[in-house]
């Protein structure tokens, strides 16, 4: 019976020991798998952690045959600081468990962790999946990239087996974490000031106010961008955990575009400024309206490009994302042609510039002067003080009579003498006419028509025919008013009568009636007699109150 006993405990210890071994067994064949990419990565990521830290079975992973066992397993160290220093998170649920899986898009057995980091891959080697020859080669350099400067060197202060953890984080952590908050505060103020004063001083010369209100303000986000950029280099030396620098580093992917954004709308403010006074010194206004759209294009394109880099950045497909904004844009295009010919007929207005701002504008059954030229429409101040607004398509394809562009507005008349003028008398009147166009200050000198030019029914025709060169439409009825006062006078000093349509019935006989036909004496149509009056009205024709008050 004692000896029936011992086989027994003999027979449990056996049992116990079967038991306990084949498990361990299937569990340590399971943990160091390279059958797929699941199991390959997973034992890559189990063996590398601080209360696992087994770097030769991680080593097991690599694909090369080139390095020694050392090698391997400070390159395993190096991609799991890779990893942990991008803050790239590997979701273990995602990761593909067939042995035989392939790439969709090369066709090839390989498994790509990251689309941000394509050179990081595991593919199938025989029957088993490793990390590839090219991600093998690709670790220096991308550690170098992670920790610039020697950082890396850093690394190896930190201890890599277990810690006591509060909170996920170890006492160096929270201590590296502090100093590196007070650090990035003093760097900031630093930053702000240098970058503030070196832009004043560097700009001052070209204005003190302008530098102040546009380049100043600059200094705190380019200070902010450096700091984060600075950020992205000192945070991985840390070693924090995977989900927390995923999470740091997606703030400063957010931040850092936001930042150069923010950056890019004050150098538009500051070059606006430069454009704007140009477009003020020139003749044109239309400049005057064209600037305030070039700088609100140009911040528009600033935060379109901006966005697409956080969007990118927050992991979203650009592509799929412009492939269905293009098919939107179509549908837009379809849905808005108008607008979209309106756009392009602004365009072709602010290049072509038929007009400007204050022109007086001749267009179909468009007459009126320009008051605003806009991306859609351009409005119209017509001589009755109404407003028609014109889509700029429509009026691009008009033919526009610029009547502002004018340097020379003509006038032209007819002046009716009645038939019993003397030719003498009209040659003197012609003169006068002459004399007129000559004396009047704002008249073209070099080209007029002054001609007696048609037989009338009623009348002798005089063709007055001059250009008066003013600015605007008020001067030029200014001018014309004047001129047509001294034809008067001067039609008055001379005895010259104008003709007008009438119907009389004329008897030669009638007793005691005296004939209307006036009579001109020979002396009075003397031509030294004609010439003495006429340069006695001319002498006072147009002389200002100033010249009138001069002494003699």
């Amino acid at each position: 019976m004692h000896t029936s006993q011992k086989h027994t405990k003999l027979l449990l210890i056996l049992g116990f020991g079967i038991l306990w071994f084949i498990p361990s067994r299937l569990f340590a064949q399971e943990a160091y798998q390279l059958t797929s990419p699941y199991h390959t990565i997973f034992t890559f990521l189990d063996n590398l952690q601080s209360d696992n830290f087994n770097p030769s079975l991680a080593a097991r992973t690599l694909n090369t045959d080139t390095h020694s066992q050392a090698d391997k397993e400070n390159l395993a160290i190096e991609l799991i600081q890779i990893l942990d220093g991008k803050g790239l998170f590997v979701n273990l649920d995602e990761l593909p468990r067939d042995p035989d899986y392939g790439d969709t898009l090369s066709q090839k057995k390989r498994y790509v962790l990251f689309a941000s980091t394509p050179e990081i891959y595991v593919e199938k080697v025989g029957n088993i999946w490793l990390f590839s020859s090219e991600t093998v080669k690709s670790i220096s350099r991308l550690h170098a990239q992670v920790y610039p400067m020697g950082l890396d060197k850093l690394l190896n202060l930190i201890p890599k087996g277990a810690n006591k953890k509060f909170l996920g984080l170890n006492t160096w952590q929270y201590i590296g974490l502090l100093i590196l908050g007070i650090f990035t505060f003093l760097l900031h103020k630093l930053l702000s000031f240098l970058l503030g004063n070196v832009l004043m001083r560097f700009f001052s010369r070209i204005r003190t106010e302008l530098a102040k209100k546009f380049l100043q303000p600059i200094a705190r986000p380019l200070s902010l961008l450096l700091v984060c950029l600075v950020l992205t280099w000192l945070i991985p030396v840390l070693s924090l955990p995977t989900s927390m620098s995923w999470v740091i580093f997606l703030f400063f992917r957010t931040a850092i575009p936001i930042y150069v954004i923010m950056i890019g709308f004050r150098i538009i403010d500051f070059i606006s400024v430069f454009i704007q006074r140009h477009a003020e010194s020139t003749s044109s206004t239309l400049d005057d309206q064209l600037a305030p759209l070039i700088r609100k294009s140009l911040k528009i394109v600033v935060f379109l490009v901006g966005s697409l880099y956080v969007l990118q950045n927050l992991e979203f497909n650009i592509t799929a994302l412009v492939a269905g904004l293009s098919i939107g844009t179509l549908a837009f295009a379809l849905a808005a042609q108008d607008t979209i010919k309106n756009l392009f007929g602004s365009v072709t207005i602010f290049l072509d510039r038929p007009f400007q701002v204050g022109d007086w504008i001749v267009a179909n059954d468009i007459d009126g002067s320009i008051e605003e030229v806009g991306f859609r429409s351009t409005r119209v101040r017509t001589f009755h003080n109404s407003l028609i607004y014109i889509p700029n398509g429509r009026l691009a394809d008009m033919t526009i009579d610029n009547m502002g562009l004018r340097v020379y507005r003509r006038y032209r008349t007819s002046l009716a003498l009645t038939y019993d003028t003397p030719p003498e008398l009209i040659e003197a009147f012609i003169e006068g006419l002459h004399q007129i166009v000559q004396k009047h200050p704002d008249t073209r000198k070099d080209s007029y028509h002054i001609y007696l030019n048609q037989f009338n029914a009623a009348s002798l025709d005089v063709l007055f025919y001059i250009f008066f060169q003013v600015p605007d439409w008020g001067a030029e009825l200014k001018a014309r008013q004047e001129v047509m006062l001294a034809v008067l006078r001067l039609a008055k000093t001379l005895g010259v009568r104008f003709a007008f349509p009438t119907q009389s019935l004329r008897i030669e006989d009638f007793p005691g009636q005296k004939s209307l036909s006036p009579e001109y004496p020979d002396a009075e149509l003397h031509k030294k007699h004609l010439n003495q009056k006429i340069n006695q009205f001319t002498g006072a024709l147009f002389v200002t109150d100033t010249q009138k008050k001069a002494p003699s």
